[in-house]
């Protein structure tokens, strides 16, 4: 599994403004959009292309293009959903499919609750949007999710992740082709599962209390 850690001026500077609990919830859903755009541009540096020639109006040249089968985007709801917009502006040839996983605030287990996905993701490159890489037990049962459909390897785009989740994930996607990547790695979970110092619950802050 690789991690990449977006280290860049803009991405911690919006990142802060969302981390502050005063940030009211349009402003939340404006700056995850922008973020995960800056996001995704370092989650499909690997993304696959082919060849193809183009006519400019000068002359003939060789450029590339997104290849087929396309590449598969996959929000985890509901959370996940405030990312998708920010995704498909960098990507808007990708399909969209759509994962409702939902979290034990009790046992932390993650349980499959609905699912809007093709059938067989053989040869798909997936991108898997999730804010929060806290306990890694959500994130871990929807990339696994996707490799028994078929998928080839797969990326997540998360804001924010704790150092046991990135463990957990690892130990949970050994021998997988898996890369996630994130606005910043913060200091560790608390009593309930929680990223300290985080930025709360993102799907409330998103949506509000529903």
């Amino acid at each position: 599994m690789r991690v990449h850690v977006a280290d860049h001026p803009l991405i911690t500077h919006k990142l802060t403004v969302l981390r502050d609990k005063s940030t009211p919830a349009p402003v939340f859903r404006a700056l995850t959009e922008e973020l995960v755009t800056l996001l995704a541009y370092e989650a499909t540096r690997n993304v696959r292309t082919e060849p193809v020639e183009i006519e400019t109006p000068v002359t003939t040249t060789t450029g590339i293009a997104i290849s087929t089968p396309r590449p598969l985007v996959v929000p985890i709801l509901r959370a996940g959903l405030g990312m998708l917009e920010g995704m498909v502006k960098l990507l808007p040839t990708a399909e969209v499919g759509f994962l409702g996983m939902l979290r034990n605030e009790e046992t932390l287990e993650p349980a499959t609750y609905a699912e809007r996905l093709p059938e067989d993701l053989s040869d798909r490159q997936c991108f898997v949007l999730d804010p929060m890489l806290a306990t890694g037990g959500s994130l871990g049962a929807a990339i696994e999710f996707l490799f028994d459909r078929g998928a080839i390897d797969v990326t997540a785009i998360c804001l924010l992740a704790a150092p046991e989740g990135i463990a957990a994930l690892e130990k949970a996607t050994e021998g997988r082709d898996v890369t996630i990547v994130l606005g910043a790695l913060d200091e560790r979970l608390d009593e309930n599962g929680y990223i300290v110092p985080g930025l709360g619950d993102a799907g409330d802050r998103l949506y509000g209390l529903v």
